[in-house]
């Protein structure tokens, strides 16, 4: 890289948080994702201020900046497509504050989003949204994709609990957006604006997160299902029927048998099992509100039932759903995981059609995931070396996405769309809406340094 911008970076985060070395730039040309790409060096920042520098400078020097937190992302959001300067927010890491009188978190982007629930877990509070990657995933990361976990269902996503923002403009100005107010609707929401936008735009210093008070109890279900619209249509129901689990989680098959040959859990290797909590702050609430679920999945043929009576019983229930995702990836040489959501009314439609894209392009497509919210994880499970399934996978990708959005749904529930889905932003919205986003995108970063290739914004 040019000495010169290379002994600026050094002079603005100090030479213990720069790096060049190829061999520690392999690590930072990838994330959970497929892709790859080395950047020309990374910088470690530890305060807004820094941040605003790095921008400022790779602003004039058109340099590319990407935005990094844990890695854990799923669409190449965090690979340097473009090579560039990786900005690493590890170090930014600390808990600001913790307001219980104001129901709120403020924190620094590097924070992991374990970390907080512990921080929080005294004080009998919790933050909502509970990403699978829980253990490394930072809070930067969760907001910059508006992640998302298996409490959506009634709990939401990041993007209802961020109150503001501090964030570093492309150019290097430093601005603030939103309150710590729970209510608000001063000025356009630019908060939102930032929530979800994948590094794009700015990159974000500080979070002002509202938390919520814990329940005190909760009650477990499964139920197994011999047929995939029975299943789908289960979902559906209890998303109407007046009870609001604080999750509904749904297996198919493939993913049952996986975890039966890696675990000694010996779950019935049915179409599908759903797996339910209900939760309050009381048991008989909780146990009342299970027997109504349970109610309905008898309704819909449900093969065999089974409630939790002990907490252990309760963990290993859950200990199959979180378990899917590593034990599938051992099947195969490649894996990739899929994220796409539907209308509650469509889960039925979309389980039916996953499996008749897997039939007929001859690939191992593994259905899991959040079906309170509609949000379902097909996972790829190939051998990528070959050829010509390479290119079946591709294909089955291609009508994976169409899918989704014949049905009214979306290419992304909560993985974002980072370059993995970036050609098919065209499939779910209409040219007004990618000339606005690329609009924005040109107003506020007209050099396109930050975050360049993903989401489809450099295109038109």
């Amino acid at each position: 890289m040019d000495e010169r911008v290379k002994k600026a970076l050094v002079d603005i985060v100090g030479e213990k948080n720069f790096n060049d070395k190829l061999i520690d730039m392999v690590s930072y040309s990838y994330d959970a994702s497929e892709y790859t790409h080395r950047p020309m060096c990374a910088v470690w920042a530890e305060s807004t201020e820094q941040v605003s520098k790095v921008l400022k400078l790779a602003n004039e020097e058109k340099i590319p900046v990407i935005p990094r937190g844990g890695g854990t992302g799923l669409t190449g959001l965090a690979v340097p497509i473009n090579g560039g300067i990786v900005l690493d927010l590890n170090h930014m890491n600390a808990i600001v504050k913790i307001s219980i009188e104001d129901r709120l978190a403020v924190l620094q982007p590097g924070v992991i989003y374990d970390d907080l629930a512990r921080a929080l877990d005294p004080h009998g509070f919790f933050f909502p949204p509970d990403p699978a990657s829980s253990q490394v995933c930072t809070l930067g990361g969760n907001v910059a994709t508006n992640a998302g976990g298996v409490k959506g269902a009634k709990y939401g996503t990041t993007r209802d609990y961020v109150l503001g923002l501090q964030l570093v403009l492309p150019d290097g100005r430093i601005m603030r957006t939103g309150s710590q107010c729970i209510k608000s609707v001063s000025g356009y929401d630019l908060t939102k604006l930032f929530v979800g936008s994948e590094g794009t735009l700015g990159v974000i210093t500080e979070i002002t997160l509202k938390i919520n008070p814990k329940t005190t109890a909760s009650t477990t279900a499964m139920a197994a299902f011999d047929d995939l619209g029975d299943a789908g249509r289960a979902v559906s129901e209890t998303m109407h029927s007046g009870v609001l689990p604080a999750v509904l989680e749904i297996l198919g098959k493939e993913a049952l048998i996986a975890i039966n040959r890696n675990t000694d859990l010996n779950l019935p290797e049915v179409d599908a099992i759903l797996l339910v909590e209900t939760d309050g702050y009381t048991q008989e609430e909780t146990d009342y509100q299970v027997k109504k679920v349970l109610e309905v999945f008898k309704r819909n043929n449900a093969r065999e039932i089974k409630q939790a009576k002990t907490e252990k019983e309760a963990a290993d229930l859950w200990k199959a759903r979180k378990s899917a995702y590593a034990v599938l990836a051992r099947l195969n040489t490649h894996q990739v995981l899929e994220d796409v959501t539907v209308p509650m009314s469509r889960i039925a439609d979309a389980l039916i059609g996953i499996k008749e894209i897997s039939e007929k392009y001859d690939i191992m497509i593994a259905t899991y995931g959040h079906a309170g919210d509609g949000n379902l994880h097909p996972q790829f499970v190939y051998d990528g070396y070959d050829p010509d399934v390479a290119e079946r996978k591709k294909a089955a990708g291609a009508a994976l996405f169409k899918l989704a959005i014949d049905l009214g749904g979306t290419l992304t529930g909560e993985h974002g769309i980072g370059l993995q889905k970036a050609a098919f932003m065209g499939l779910e919205h209409d040219d007004v809406s990618m000339n606005v986003m690329r609009g924005i995108k040109r107003l506020l970063d007209p050099n396109n340094i930050l975050n360049p290739g993903k989401m489809a914004l450099d295109e038109g």
